[in-house]
Parts: structure tokens; C-alpha cells; sequence
């Protein structure tokens, strides 16, 4: 069974404007099956095998030169320096999605591409399935199911036990990512970071606390952060700012690109586990936002997503920006609704004023509400809302 993306249909539109399609996304996340889906008549080379890496690495022009109409290249970070040669035959032939160019590492890759193919290609991500595609194709979307299975498509389409799966994934990761990314001295301190790091999830970035407890320099947990960042398994959520009068927080929030992953980090082996976990609002929280950013890199576009917190703790889990003004996003892992529940959203929609055009209250029940200042989504429809 395989899982339709809804970044397919904008994948097949860009490759009409563009001569390169970069989809960049963690491991795992569907890239290839996608672009395969997208150009089933394209062929395909796997730079991640040795043997097509050095025929690329020796004999760049030659190696192009086998894909006459243009070819799905996978893990292109493997051999950046192809993207120079890419630039000269696109240059040549002026062909609109001649080359489809896969990587997970999205700085390294950001950095080539810009050097190499700016303005030639269209850059999309994607990421583990969203709860919309889940919806999409009829299996279930409960929030525990969620929380502990996360977005990784093969635990849905081949009914794997999410443990093993993101159990194996973690120490693939470490084993073979890092180590050509960073000369790691000690593997077991990287270990225990990440899995701090997993139970800081939602919560404000704090290097050097995390230093603390670690056992390592800020220097070293500033470089690891990086390195997570670059290799999607985490994003920071940066504050809102803006001229309110307020002593606004400067530090920004941090979250799991795959929350499975972060509940998996957190020792949570199994559904039942998270009932009574003390760490399940934060997940829930990492969920939701997760969803927004799914369903804008969904569509080909990028989030202008923000959070909003000042010195009096007065705080919008989630501030999106557009034309039209600001819509403030509260998240409560609860099935039912607090009377105060967005007492701390109302309060900084007061200090933003008319720039405010929404206020929602994203909550862990089933039934949609309009109250007379505030919207009520349940935390599935999110996506359908964005």
C-alpha cells in the first residue's frame, strides 16, 4: 500500500517551470517513492551506492551523458559537485524538468544549489506523512496512534512496529550520517543530547542549560543543534517580534520534524505509555505545529510561522503571518475546552491590536465550536484550516 503525497500534484506542476526539482526532506520521508511516482519514465541512479557514486565523482560529464532526457538523482548531496555539470547541460538545453534532485541535508545541499543552480531550480520539501494524507487514504488519526507512530510512511504501508522502525532509523542516523558529517569522539554523549533534546521538545531552546546537562561545552550543543537542523530531525520555531512595548523572549522554541522519532527518544516504547506520560502536551504541541508546516511545504510554499511569548509569560503557541494581518494559534492536548483556555492568546491579541485577524484554539477533542471570540479546531482538521 502506498500512500498518495500531496505534494505530487505540485511536484508535476513545478517540473513544468523548472528545469531542476530539488525535494529535499529527512531520510525516509517518501522522497524517492515520490519523484518516482511524479517521472515514471525518467531513470533513476541512487547516488548513495558506491559504485554509481565514483562513476559520478570520475567521469561527471560522462555519467550525465547516460541520461540523455534527464534523470532522478537521488541523495545529490552525496556528489554536490554534479550540480556545476547539471548547470551546464540545463543551460544547454533549456528543457523543463530535465533533472529531479533528492538530498537530506538541507544546508549543505541550500548552500550548493544556490552556488550552482539558483534560479533554475524549484526547491519543495517534504516531510513525513501529515495527518491529512493519513485522513486521505482512511487510516485512523488518533492522537496517542499519532504520537507514538509518527509520520513515517513504511510503519503505515508495511504495518512495521514503530519502535523497531525508529529505533533502527536513530542508529542508522548516528552510525552512518554523522560520522561523515562529524568526527563524533564520543557516541554515547551525542546519544544522551538527543534524547534531552527530544524531552525539551516545545519548549524554549536553552544551549546552555542543555550544556549542563549533557556534560559538554555551549560551543559543542550549538554545533549538535546544527547538526540535527541540517539533517531534519529538528526545526527551532523563532519568536514574533515586533514594536508592542513588551520584553519580548529572544530564544526560540525547538521541535521534531518526526514526533514519533521524539516520543521514541523520550523512552516511549509503546501507545499505552503515553496516557500518563508527563512530556504528552509537548508532543501534542510538536504535532500540531508539525501539521501546519506539513501542510504549507504541502502546497510549495513556506511558513511564516512564529511563537509569541514576553517576560510577563503572556504567550500564542503558534503566530502565522500573511498579507492580510496575524492569525494567533493556542494548543491544548485536553479533549475538552477550558473556560481560560485562551486567556493568554486573548491577552497578546490585545497588545497586537487589529493586526490580529483570528484567534484558534486547537484542542485534543472531535467537534469543531465557534465561540464568540475564538475558533475551536480539533487537532485533525488543522491542516484542512491552514
Amino acid at each position: 500500500m502506498i500512500i498518495p503525497r500531496h505534494l505530487l500534484p505540485i511536484v508535476k506542476n513545478r517540473a513544468e517551470q523548472y528545469p531542476v526539482i530539488t525535494v529535499t526532506g529527512p531520510r525516509q520521508s517518501g522522497k524517492t517513492t515520490l519523484c518516482k511516482q511524479a517521472f515514471p519514465d525518467k531513470p533513476y541512479a541512487n547516488l548513495e551506492r558506491p559504485d554509481t557514486r565514483d562513476f559520478a565523482r570520475s567521469d561527471p560529464r560522462g555519467f550525465l551523458a547516460q541520461f540523455g532526457d534527464g534523470v532522478v538523482l537521488d541523495e545529490i548531496q552525496r556528489v554536490p559537485e554534479l550540480l556545476s555539470w547539471i548547470q551546464v547541460e540545463v543551460d544547454e538545453k533549456k528543457q523543463m524538468g530535465q533533472f529531479v534532485l533528492t538530498g537530506s541535508h538541507q544546508f549543505e545541499l541550500s548552500r550548493e544549489i544556490s552556488q550552482s543552480l539558483a534560479g533554475r531550480t524549484a526547491l519543495l520539501k517534504l516531510l513525513p506523512l501529515s495527518m491529512a494524507e493519513l485522513q486521505d487514504a482512511g487510516l485512523p488519526v488518533a492522537a496517542d496512534s499519532l504520537l507514538y507512530k509518527g509520520g513515517y510512511p513504511r510503519i503505515y504501508e508495511q504495518a512495521l512496529d514503530p519502535a523497531m522502525v525508529l529505533g533502527d532509523y536513530f542508529e542508522t542516523y548516528v552510525q552512518r550520517d554523522l560520522r561523515e558529517l562529524l568526527q563524533l569522539k564520543n557516541l554515547q554523549l551525542f546519544e544522551k543530547f538527543v534524547r534531552l533534546t527530544a524531552g525539551r521538545s516545545g519548549q524554549l531552546l536553552n544551549m546552555q542549560s542543555l550544556a549542563n546537562d549533557v556534560g559538554v561545552s555551549g560551543y559543542t550543543i550549538n554545533e549538535w543543534i546544527n547538526l540535527l537542523e541540517a539533517s531534519y530531525i529538528v526545526f527551532r520555531l523563532p519568536p514574533w517580534f515586533a514594536n508592542v512595548g513588551k520584553r519580548l523572549i529572544k530564544s526560540p522554541k525547538l521541535y521534531f520534524y518526526d514526533v514519533g522519532l521524539a516520543a521514541w527518544l523520550m523512552g516511549i516504547t509503546r501507545e499505552e505509555h503515553l496516557a500518563t506520560h508527563p512530556l504528552r502536551g509537548n508532543l501534542f504541541e510538536n504535532l500540531v505545529v508539525l501539521e501546519v508546516f506539513k501542510t504549507f511545504y504541502n502546497r510549495g510554499e513556506r511558513p511564516n510561522a512564529y511563537f509569541y511569548r514576553d517576560s510577563a509569560k503572556n504567550e500564542a503557541d503558534l503566530v502565522l503571518e500573511a498579507g492580510d494581518g496575524l492569525r494567533l494559534l493556542e494548543v491544548k492536548a485536553a479533549q475538552t475546552v477550558a473556560s481560560d483556555a485562551m486567556r493568554p492568546a486573548q491577552k497578546v491579541a490585545g497588545f497586537l491590536g487589529e493586526r490580529v485577524r483570528q484567534l484558534v484554539l486547537v484542542y485534543g477533542g472531535e467537534m469543531p465550536q465557534q465561540r464568540s471570540e475564538f475558533t475551536v479546531l480539533p487537532y485533525f482538521s488543522v491542516g484542512g484550516w491552514v
